[in-house]
């Protein structure tokens, strides 16, 4: 008996160059990974240039029909477009191919849906995933009613070709509801953490450019960093304390990606809110990249359409280790719209104590200086400022204990009017 499921899927890639072709390289070089992150092997790849993309089958009458050659002589199981396609196009293409069609948006879905790990990645996934099936029932019948495994199977899947979109559309509704339940957990959580008067950073950035690595590095968080897209889903919070005792609670956030599928932005929204509290983003940057600065253009628009704006802004150049290794000029890496910025290496600590005296600089700048004398019989606030600011001096005096201290906003007139 075969299993179906181990048998390798080979794909050919396809994409519409409608401008620069060193994009739509670098694109289908990125779809690639994607591809092979989900298990499948790239055997071939297919460009046509033109203005735009075909409205009924995404290429052009001819361009299928070489596809379909090459399909055959690659013994393909299927192709991916770089595009999300329409309804149309993916039922036109799948009854001119007579193949599995897939898009770009499709391949990323599967990718998370192996990936997530908590109930709410789990959600959020599932919910990303119907909304995109939902308007496509008619147009994935085909790659619907096959057996066996592959992209695009894993998550929720679709057990029977005869699912409609009111059981979809059911299943969504639970989903919000199920979604709105972690939510109200996640701010009864986050309002714990502002007891502590802890500053929060969000670690955001490209797909593998060493959010993971970072995080685990500062904090011991023991998290999967591995060299592969979205190699981590679900955001992980930790309390990085830096030699003077100083706290601050980094996030790591889900990868960003060129095309992003709206789908998921949406569905994401809540969990990337994390993002939208936080005091500080730390956007860490792949600088051996050669793709670096469209990839630091993919994550500033992704943030601006999530409306995070207006946060002190860290741009962490990652991966200088490997930036002799590129073919780049000998210019160092520099982000003029952030607020402050760093080379580092994640992987071999190098220029980690130069970012740790950033985010102390960050921190000293939103406290309040505090001299005090306290009697000794309010001791007890000492232990406070220890916990919650940094304390600079600590005299004992006859009279009582001289302070010096950077205290939180919030505590100042508790502290200095006590």
């Amino acid at each position: 008996m075969i299993d179906l499921k181990k048998l390798e899927e080979k794909v050919i890639l396809t994409a519409v160059c409608s401008g620069n072709e060193e994009e739509t390289a670098a694109s289908l070089q990125e779809l690639a990974a994607l591809v092979s992150t989900a298990g499948a092997k790239t055997v071939g790849i297919l460009v046509q240039n033109r203005e735009s993309v075909h409205p009924g089958t995404y290429l052009g009458k001819g361009k299928t029909e070489e596809l379909r050659e090459l399909i055959r002589q690659q013994e393909a199981t299927g192709i991916v477009c770089d595009d999300e396609l329409s309804p149309a196009q993916l039922n036109n293409l799948e009854e001119a191919l007579e193949t599995k069609v897939m898009d770009r948006t499709m391949v990323i879905l599967d990718i998370f849906a192996a990936r997530a790990a908590t109930r709410e990645g789990k959600i959020q996934v599932e919910l990303a995933q119907l909304r995109y099936r939902a308007a496509r029932l008619t147009g994935m019948g085909r790659s619907m009613s096959r057996l066996g495994g592959g992209i695009g199977t894993r998550g929720p899947g679709e057990k029977k070709l005869e699912t409609d979109r009111r059981m979809i559309h059911r299943r969504i509704a639970q989903l919000k509801e199920d979604l709105a339940e972690v939510k109200r957990h996640r701010e009864v959580t986050r309002q714990q953490r502002e007891r502590d008067f802890a500053l929060r950073a969000a670690i955001v950035g490209y797909t593998n450019a060493g959010k993971s690595t970072l995080l685990n590095r500062l904090t011991g968080a023991g998290i999967l960093a591995e060299d592969k897209l979205f190699a981590t889903l679900d955001p992980t919070t930790r309390s990085y304390v830096m030699e003077d005792g100083q706290k601050i609670l980094l996030t790591d956030t889900v990868g960003f990606i060129r095309k992003l599928p709206h789908h998921l932005i949406e569905a994401f929204r809540s969990t990337l809110e994390e993002a939208r509290y936080s005091d500080i983003i730390l956007h860490v940057v792949d600088c051996a990249s050669p793709q670096m600065d469209m990839q630091m253009h993919v994550v500033r628009e992704t943030l601006r359409d999530l409306e995070i704006v207006d946060k002190t802004m860290v741009t962490v150049f990652n991966k200088v280790d490997l930036w002799g290794m590129t073919d780049r000029e000998d210019r160092l890496p520099r982000d003029f719209s952030a607020d402050y910025q760093v080379r580092i290496s994640a992987k071999t600590g190098e220029g980690l104590d130069a970012l740790g005296d950033i985010l102390k600089a960050i921190i000293r700048s939103q406290r309040i200086y505090l001299e005090r004398l306290y009697p000794y019989s309010q001791a007890g606030r000492i232990q406070e400022i220890r916990r919650y600011g940094q304390l600079l001096l600590e005299e004992y005096r006859e009279d009582g204990i001289w302070v010096q201290a950077y205290v939180p906003a919030e505590l100042f007139g508790r502290l200095y009017g006590a």
